[in-house]
């Protein structure tokens, strides 16, 4: 068997990565299988369709009804914090992912979740190595050659976060990380250092940003723009502890875009046209993927048995800490008896459950969210407060305050401007990032950046189907065991502990 690294499915120009690509056969297809690359990348409208197969991949449906794109990882990385509670273990789905034990298993879920970034990863070389062939406008050039940079960072960092150990500032940081693929190749790949995965990964950005200069504004939120590419490396920086650069690109980040109303924030989280919406996936009602659909399993009203068994619920201890007048405690139900809030026919509730996210439509359909504008004000809030204590710089926490208040103050007319500092105005921000960001895939990947231990203690988790209720901080738990096919398939890969 071919390494799962160097998977790519090419059958026609614009269907990149929309085949049945989660079948066995599909493992085993490597580039000489697939149309030249010459025939794909004759022209930058071929390459453009082979760009839109990779946003596009971000939602489809793969082999098991958990593996439904980027929506699915989300779900997954909620599952993992202390934020996200099953009240009940429902039909089965998500719950070793609850109970910390799926990613922990080699010849598990693992594999799609390696894979799925791979794949992207795969795709997104083809396109860096071939577009400047392409015939077209070399504007046009420019912003696809962004995009699959941007794609090929963004796959790395997600891997190198659940695959290897964190990134601690001013260590060598030469434990392992994820193999680099910048060129598609038959030949198994050591694992590069999480430091050498950094490197790349801003390099790239770097790369993606200098091209997207002098493009044309993009048509869709499911593509890339420099915004979007700022964005993902404020996100980087905060993990690498950069907060200098991750303030900073988190304020260019979020240029042009406006904050939603409260109506808005109440509506649903299903439309792209939100205009703090910064990427997303946009999904038609024909288009939809009925049960590996994100809304499937995070909706409050889809009639699934899952959702009629299982709706997802907020830790009620976070559901307290929220102010009376904040728009966002009405996304949460605390007494399970509140028949304003929408469930499906024949749905059981349950105290704290949500209404955050519901469905658009009479399927599972729904607009997924990847990257808000409230997020870049949370990491520039977080960031100054970081290096304010850090180097002991009192100018920084006003910059913090001014971030978080502008955030809070749309969500809260009663909120009034912090004036805390150091440690207790960093706990501050760490809340309302966990209030906003809530089911939106962020939760696991926060613990693990800051060192901290996953407590679901003295909350509304139950010991009987959480399982696991404390995780230590450092403990090889944090890291997800590498697929067993790849490390069959690839020599030169070693296993995580």
């Amino acid at each position: 068997m071919k390494k799962i690294t160097n998977k790519i499915v090419i059958v026609a120009a614009g269907m990149l990565l929309l085949s049945s690509s989660c079948k066995k056969d599909v493992l085993n297809t490597s580039p000489t299988d697939a149309v030249s690359d010459q025939a794909v990348f004759t022209t930058t409208t071929n390459a453009l369709a082979a760009l839109n197969g990779i946003h596009r991949s971000l939602y489809i449906q793969y082999s098991n009804q958990d593996e439904g794109g980027q929506g699915s990882v989300m779900i997954n990385a909620d599952m993992m914090g202390d934020d996200l509670v099953l009240p009940s273990t429902g039909n089965g789905w998500w719950n070793t992912n609850y109970q910390w034990s799926s990613h922990r298993n080699a010849t598990g879920k693992n594999r799609y979740f390696y894979r799925f970034y791979y794949k992207i990863i795969a795709n997104a070389n083809l396109i860096i190595a071939n577009i400047d062939k392409a015939e077209g406008l070399d504007v046009d050039k420019k912003s696809i050659k962004a995009q699959a940079l941007t794609y090929r960072a963004w796959a790395h960092f997600q891997l190198v976060q659940m695959f290897g150990k964190r990134y601690a500032k001013g260590a060598v940081n030469n434990q392992l990380g994820v193999p680099l693929m910048l060129i598609n190749t038959t030949e198994g790949q050591p694992r590069a250092t999480v430091e050498e995965v950094y490197t790349q990964v801003l390099k790239d950005l770097d790369d993606a940003i200098a091209n997207f200069a002098g493009t044309p504004a993009r048509k869709f939120k499911s593509h890339f723009n420099v915004n979007v590419a700022k964005g993902i490396k404020a996100r980087v920086a905060l993990t690498m502890q950069n907060w200098s650069l991750a303030a900073t690109l988190a304020s260019e980040a979020r240029a042009g875009f406006t904050l939603m109303s409260n109506a808005q924030y109440l509506s649903g989280f299903n439309s792209i046209s939100n205009p703090e919406w910064m990427w997303g996936s946009m999904q038609q009602e024909d288009q939809t993927t009925y049960f590996y659909s994100f809304f499937a399993y995070m909706s409050g009203n889809f009639n699934s048995t899952n959702i009629r068994t299982a709706p997802k619920v907020i830790n009620s201890t976070l559901y307290n800490l929220i102010s009376a007048t904040d728009v966002r405690k009405g996304l949460w139900d605390p007494t399970g008896t509140n028949t304003a809030f929408k469930i499906p026919p024949s749905g059981t509730r349950f105290k704290y459950m949500n209404n955050k996210f519901m469905v658009a439509g009479e399927t599972s359909v729904g607009d997924v969210p990847y990257m808000r504008m409230a997020e870049m004000y949370l990491i520039e809030a977080e960031a100054k407060a970081r290096q304010g204590l850090e180097a002991g710089d009192a100018s920084q926490y006003t910059g913090a305050q001014n971030a978080l208040f502008t955030l809070v103050k749309n969500r809260d007319a009663s909120y009034v401007l912090s004036t805390k500092t150091g440690q207790a105005l960093i706990d501050e921000i760490m809340i309302q990032r966990r209030v906003e960001l809530w089911g939106e895939g962020f939760r696991y990947f926060d613990l693990k950046r800051l060192n901290q231990a996953l407590d679901r203690a003295g909350a509304n988790h139950n010991t009987a189907i959480a399982i696991v209720l404390n995780v230590p901080a450092g403990d090889p738990r944090w890291e997800f065991l590498i697929p067993q096919d790849e490390m069959n398939a690839n020599k030169a890969m070693q296993q995580n502990p």
